[in-house]
């Protein structure tokens, strides 16, 4: 039981990350077609590096453990404000199960925020 508990903050904090990353790298590529979609909805285009950045180094860092509660927090409030501003609607049975999802990564990561990143993680080294 004992190395199933020190397992499961690193393997939490990499599934919980890997939607972020993967999202990232996807922008990336998809780049002209992400800035229409943010414009869309009357999000300024220009905040797409920011955007990926967020995800991408978020993610990271959640991963590895490293400035956890700060890339925690970062990453809750980015997916209120995405699921408001991109899966409010609520008519839509998909978009309100995205916007679900959305609330459900943010409990995740302001529990991560709360408690700290666990075991097996770079935030550990530096208190050593």
């Amino acid at each position: 039981m004992k190395m199933a508990y020190s397992l499961a903050a690193p393997i939490g904090r990499t599934l919980i990350s890997l939607i972020f990353i993967v999202s990232g790298f996807g922008k990336i590529t998809g780049y002209a077609g992400t800035q229409a979609y943010m414009e869309s909805v009357g999000v300024p285009g220009m905040l797409l590096p920011a955007v990926i950045a967020l995800e991408i180094l978020g993610g990271l860092a959640v991963m590895l453990g490293w400035k956890t509660r700060i890339a925690a927090f970062l990453l809750a409030g980015f997916c209120i404000v995405s699921g408001v501003l991109f899966h409010a609607d609520f008519g839509d049975q998909m978009q309100t199960i995205m916007f679900m999802k959305n609330l459900a990564l943010a409990g995740g990561f302001l529990v991560l925020f709360a408690s700290g990143p666990g075991s097996w993680a770079l935030d550990n080294r530096a208190k050593a």
